[in-house]
């Protein structure tokens, strides 16, 4: 497989863009306005095989996400980029929140978004 976008609608484009590119380091890749009836941005990081879009959809309220489990997990294997990314994202204003599920506790540290979306930011290797 080549590249990965991951898509996904927001109540509202500029704070979500701030939780993903102040707190998390994601630059803008592409973004466009009333692309039939869409405005989207989208955010990712150089030399990385995907992307994030968020859509609003002129006229429609996205819900908010639907559980505390709907997460993006990012491994980070080295300790010190592990605590400076969390420290970014606390500098930027973003606290962080007790996971839903505890396993993400042990060696991550959990943040939402203002749609209600999680992300982990977990201290290690992916192993699978």
């Amino acid at each position: 497989m080549g590249k990965m976008r991951v898509a996904r609608p927001t109540r509202s484009l500029a704070p979500v863009v701030r939780f993903y590119r102040e707190g998390l380091g994601f630059e803008l890749r592409g973004g466009f306005e009333d692309h039939a009836g869409f405005d989207g941005v989208m955010l990712g990081c150089p030399g990385l095989p995907y992307h994030l879009e968020f859509t609003v959809e002129r006229g429609h309220e996205a819900p908010r996400a639907p559980s505390k489990e709907h997460l993006f997990v990012f491994y980070v294997p080295q300790r010190d980029e592990w605590k400076a990314r969390v420290k970014r994202m606390v500098q930027a204003g973003f606290e962080p929140v007790r996971s839903h599920n505890p396993y993400w506790d042990v060696n991550g540290m959990t943040f939402e978004d203002p749609d209600g979306y999680r992300v982990v930011l977990y201290q290690g290797e992916w192993t699978r």
